[in-house]
């Protein structure tokens, strides 16, 4: 357990003094609680909270699925997530496709004689 909280914690980009902040405690305290084989349980789950991880993923973290897990849901860097912002097609192509086809709606429109009766 003991490079558990470490290595979570490098993993999240925060520092010690930060945790220790978030803990109310020192930052020689969070190197402390880095060092211990053992932590209790309800420390342990405070920190796990702070972090926002779930307290066995602390107890048993697998370095290799963390890095992943957290690689692929940080902010938008996982495509499930992601907006595509890019055009798939090109909007002047569109444009022509809507005029031309208006004016094949036209034509037929335009062809017609219009009779008006007058009612007096």
């Amino acid at each position: 357990m003991k490079p558990a909280v470490k290595r979570i914690r490098e993993l999240l980009h925060i520092k010690q003094d930060v945790l220790a902040d978030a803990l109310n405690i020192s930052q020689q305290s969070v190197s402390v609680l880095e060092s211990k084989e053992t932590i209790d349980p309800e420390q342990l789950e405070q920190i796990a909270k702070t972090l926002k991880v779930p307290v066995d993923a602390i107890k048993n973290l697998n370095e290799d699925a963390a890095i992943y897990n957290i690689q692929n849901n940080y902010d938008n860097s996982n495509p499930a997530y992601s907006f595509n912002n890019y055009c798939t097609f090109n909007p002047l192509d569109k444009y022509v496709e809507a005029v031309e086809k208006n004016e094949k709606l036209y034509i037929p429109l335009s062809t017609v004689k219009y009779t008006f009766y007058f009612i007096v």
